[in-house]
Formats: C-alpha cells, sequence, structure tokens
C-alpha cells in the first residue's frame, strides 16, 4: 500500500496498566488520543499486578477504542492500518491490545502494524516535534528501562548505555516506599522533594566514567542512611535522593551527545514528567547549544498516539506485519551495532 501523509493509523498500548488509543494521520497529527488508567487498583499492592492490569484492559478496550474513533473526527473506513504494542510488557495485559487489533484489521480488511513499544517512545519526541534534527540522542528513562539510545536515522538505533540493575522508576518506586510516600513512587518522591534541601545528604553517583547506569547502590545508600539517621527529615532525604538521579541522567545524557555529535537531547518515558528532570535537561542542552526536547507530561506516559506514530513509519518501511505476529515480553529494541566508546 501507498504509505502518505494522508494515511490513517488507529494505535494500540497495552503494555502494563495503561489502556490507550489514537487516531493518527501521516506519523505525526494527532486526531485523537485517549487514555485510561488502572493505576488507582494496583496502589494498595505497591506496584501493577498483571493480572488486575490485564483484566482492566478487557474491560476496558472496546470503549477506550470507540472514544478515540469519535474523538478524531474520521470514520473507521477511513482508518488505514490499526497498530498495537507487541512487546515488551506484561504477557496477560499485551495480548489484550493485539487481539483487539487484529481483530479490527481483519474486520477492517487493513493491515496489522506489530509496535516495539521501546520504538515508540523514541517517536514520542518526533511526533510532538518533528523539525528535531537527526542524529539525536534519546534518553528513555521509565519504571522498567533506563536506556540512552544514539537515533541516527529512522529505523536506525545504537545503544549507548543502559542499565546494568535497577531502572530509575523502579529505583523512585522503592525508596517512596521504603520512605512511607505510598505508590507510584516518581510523583510521590517528586512533590515530596519541593519541600527538601537537595544537597542535605551527599548520596553516590555510581560508575560516573560510564554511559550505563546503576540505581541499586543509590537506593541501599538511602535506606541506610535513614537507618542511622532515623531524625532524618523525609522531604531532605527525597529532594537530594532525587537530585542524585538527576545528576546521573542529565550527566551522562550530556556526555553521550558530545561523543557521538548529536544535534539534540531528547527525554522519554513516564520518569520525565519528573520536574527537576525537565528543568536540569533544558538548562543542559542550552549550556551545550544542542535542540533539546522535553515532551509533554502527556506523552510521558505510556500512550498510544506514540504507537501509532511509529507504526506510520513501519508499515512505510517494512510493510504490514503477519497476523501470526504474537506477543514477546522481553522484546527488545532492535539495534543496527554495538557501541564502543
Amino acid at each position: 500500500m501507498n504509505v502518505d501523509e494522508s494515511t490513517v493509523v488507529l494505535g494500540l498500548e497495552t503494555s502494563c496498566d495503561e489502556t490507550a488509543a489514537s487516531v493518527v494521520m501521516g506519523g505525526s497529527d494527532v486526531l485523537s488520543s485517549v487514555i485510561n488508567t488502572s493505576i488507582e487498583q494496583h496502589v494498595p499492592f505497591g506496584g501493577v499486578v498483571p493480572e488486575i492490569a490485564s483484566r482492566a484492559h478487557v474491560e476496558l478496550i472496546a470503549p477506550v477504542i470507540a472514544q478515540a474513533i469519535e474523538e478524531s473526527g474520521v470514520a473507521d473506513t477511513r482508518i488505514d492500518a490499526v497498530a498495537a504494542t507487541v512487546g515488551p510488557g506484561l504477557i496477560g495485559a499485551l495480548l489484550v491490545g493485539v487481539a483487539a487489533a487484529k481483530a479490527l484489521a481483519l474486520v477492517w480488511d487493513v493491515p496489522f502494524v506489530g509496535v516495539n513499544h521501546l520504538e515508540a517512545h523514541l517517536y514520542a519526541g518526533l511526533l510532538e516535534d518533528p523539525s528535531l534534527e537527526l542524529p539525536l540522542v534519546v534518553l528513555l528513562v521509565s519504571g522498567g528501562h533506563t536506556m540512552l539510545i544514539e537515533m541516527s536515522a529512522h529505523g536506525q538505533y545504537r545503544l549507548l548505555g543502559e542499565t546494568i540493575d535497577d531502572a530509575a522508576g523502579e529505583a523512585f518506586d522503592k525508596v517512596a516506599r521504603f520512605l512511607g510516600l505510598g505508590y507510584p513512587g516518581g510523583p510521590a518522591i517528586d512533590r515530596e522533594a519541593q519541600y527538601g534541601d537537595p544537597t542535605a545528604v551527599a548520596f553516590p553517583r555510581a560508575i560516573p566514567d560510564s554511559l550505563n547506569f546503576s540505581f541499586s547502590g543509590l537506593k541501599t545508600a538511602v535506606m541506610n542512611h535513614v537507618r542511622k539517621h532515623p531524625d532524618s527529615v523525609t522531604a531532605d532525604i527525597a529532594a537530594s535522593f532525587q537530585m542524585a538521579v538527576v545528576d546521573s541522567l542529565v550527566a551522562k545524557a550530556r556526555r553521550a551527545a558530545r561523543e557521538v555529535g548529536a544535534k539534540g537531547l531528547v527525554l522519554g518515558g513516564g520518569v520525565a514528567a519528573n520536574s527537576l528532570l525537565r528543568q536540569r535537561w533544558a538548562t543542559a542542552c542550552d549550556e551545550d547549544g544542542i535542540q533539546a526536547f522535553v515532551p509533554s507530561r502527556a506523552m510521558c506516559t505510556d500512550n498510544a498516539a506514540m504507537i501509532a506514530a511509529a507504526g506510520w513509519y513501519r508499515l512505510k518501511s517494512d510493510g504490514p506485519t503477519s497476523l501470526d505476529c504474537g506477543a514477546y515480553p522481553g522484546l527488545r529494541l532492535p539495534l543496527v551495532q554495538s557501541y564502543t566508546p
């Protein structure tokens, strides 16, 4: 099929606790974006419960799709392809979106496109700011991933660095739980840190001479400090911990951009909603004289607009995905080569 600026893609995202649908035209024109989350159902458990997430997707997927199509202003007969996240993510959750997308593709007799969730996050930046020039360095930072990726062309990615233990978002959740701040930990730490002194405790910044990340030791340092100093002010601990995480993320991203000659730095993933990270990211890029992209908070969380955008590019380059395609919870980002500093 001819994929161009008039091609309309319906995207579905169900990799974790967000049930999302979006209609995007031409890979960048978002006609609608609907997100419904089951996060409140997971709060009592301090994390996402896979079975609860899957059941929520089953209940929400049809009304979310209907709402996205209605808000887009286009008839379902105008939709040219259906894209869905096939991985990585929770297997039960993924299967709901994949099954729904295949069913719609069959009913409408249009192509199905399987989308890598990590690749879709790379397109979130281009979706909101198509003027971004390649090559770019993208920091994908969430509860499950902390990765520095060079995007030299569409579909051309190189992994520059990643976490060797906890992802940044995972560390936020664990520290917030330890401090009694609740779940999800990222927003809880961010709120508490507003009232604290980020210089109160000099927490460590791990492996400073590498583009890889490590947050497990930092998490342990927080716990050890509080146990030794039970009278510590929680806001000061939260602010100092947050500063240590942001320092590491920004410093390594700047170094990566210099080493590969990137024209811009793009922030993506759930942790990109952190207020200190957003502020420091923009300041760092301004100081280094390169383009900065800080996503809207709606684009930080998992959403289907980025799935539809990535699906449009994949449809254009690779064509439709076979309906034999399954769901792949451990799916990796397709890399063109390894990186050697």
